[in-house]
């Protein structure tokens, strides 16, 4: 209902939106624009000076609402404003779940997980075994393992591949679980003001870059690979993924093209939201060139590049997996091969040594 009635109200002032982006309000006029985004009954204004005045006096005129300036807190994250750019960070929330799960004085550790063992009886992130118990309800598993996601979703996508591997188990925790979930916490004890910063300086600030990758058989227990993507926006993360596979790829080049479908999807409606917001601001388009999405495949690509071909090797691959051949034809994006040392989606299929994950941790902007 509070929706519906926001979103008449503006509708009828000129302010337009798209189903790609419902919650996004765009007005644009001789003085400038105005883009108000709505969280329930939470609005964030960004625009030109003028028009953001025009629509705070309109928003008044209708609501009983207070401004608060320029956002420095939503959402339980801490936005902090400088000269050369934003940093997006959760420093309180992370210090509240320390204290909470009691590891506000815990040693710090530099990376999230261990790395784990190819023998699975010795993998510390394996299921259940026969002979163990599954912890008691004085062991707040699944408490800390939403306070986790909510860090991972936000604004710690470093986190996002330990805490994704770590909730499965989430219906029979054992105590070596909930040793990971301790060790995810001690990491964070030490980089609690770890944060996303978003340069204004940046030379390529307007365009998003992806990279996609696969860890094939990341969860050898199951047959089960994993995901993981990350776009960034000058040089900085700005959406990302790190889930399980749900099919059981048959080689580690059909693990990747799953991958790049995933993120070719993502890569679609980045795309959309992009455009319609510059559109509709008249500001230059950034989607006019195809989106770089960085793979380290080359079978992959090669396969993506060429398109559907019933082969030995690749007839039993659904054709839907080919979506991002479709997508190089019509120049939305452009697979490109690039090292597995430099591929930022490393970081979102398995765990790293700690020389690796750092290196891919500033790689991402945190």
């Amino acid at each position: 209902m509070w929706y519906n009635r926001l979103s008449k109200y503006l509708l009828k002032e000129g302010y337009t939106n798209d189903p790609i982006c419902p919650c996004v309000f765009i007005k644009k006029s001789e003085s400038g624009f105005a883009i108000v985004a709505v969280y329930v009954d939470d609005m964030n204004l960004i625009g030109t000076s003028e028009e953001l005045q025009k629509t705070v006096d309109y928003l008044k005129r209708e609501f009983e609402m207070k401004d608060l300036g320029k956002t420095k807190y939503c959402l339980g994250l801490q936005i902090e404003h400088s000269a050369n750019g934003i940093l997006v960070h959760q420093s309180t929330y992370t210090e509240k779940v320390l204290k909470r799960f009691g590891m506000d004085k815990a040693h710090p550790l530099s990376t999230p997980m261990v790395v784990r063992s190819l023998d699975t009886k010795k993998d510390p992130y394996r299921p259940k075994g026969n002979d163990e118990m599954v912890v008691g309800p004085e062991v707040p598993y699944l408490s800390a393992i939403g306070a986790l996601l909510y860090l991972a979703q936000c604004t710690r996508p470093d986190i996002s591949f330990s805490v994704n591997l770590l909730a499965r188990y989430s219906s029979a925790p054992t105590r070596r679980h909930w040793t990971g979930i301790k060790h995810v916490l001690r990491y964070l004890r030490g980089t609690t003001d770890m944060g996303l910063f978003y340069s204004s300086e940046s030379t390529n600030a307007q365009s998003i870059i992806g990279y996609a990758d696969a860890g094939y058989l990341s969860d050898p227990h199951q047959g089960r690979s994993q995901t993981g993507y990350v776009f960034t926006c000058g040089g900085t993360a700005i959406s990302w993924r790190s889930t399980k596979q749900t099919l059981v790829a048959t080689s580690s080049n059909h693990s990747e093209i799953l991958a790049l479908h995933e993120a070719s999807r993502e890569c679609v409606w980045l795309r959309s939201v992009i455009h319609h917001i510059r559109s509709t601001c008249a500001l230059p388009s950034t989607t006019d060139t195809p989106t770089i999405l960085n793979e380290d495949n080359a079978a992959c690509i090669a396969q993506i590049t060429g398109g559907y071909i019933k082969g030995d090797r690749t007839k039993h691959i659904s054709p839907k997996f080919f979506y991002t051949h479709e997508l190089q034809k019509s120049q939305e994006i452009k697979v490109r091969q690039i090292r597995s040392s430099d591929n930022l989606a490393d970081l979102f299929t398995k765990s790293l040594p700690k020389c690796t994950f750092q290196k891919l941790v500033h790689g991402i902007g945190l």
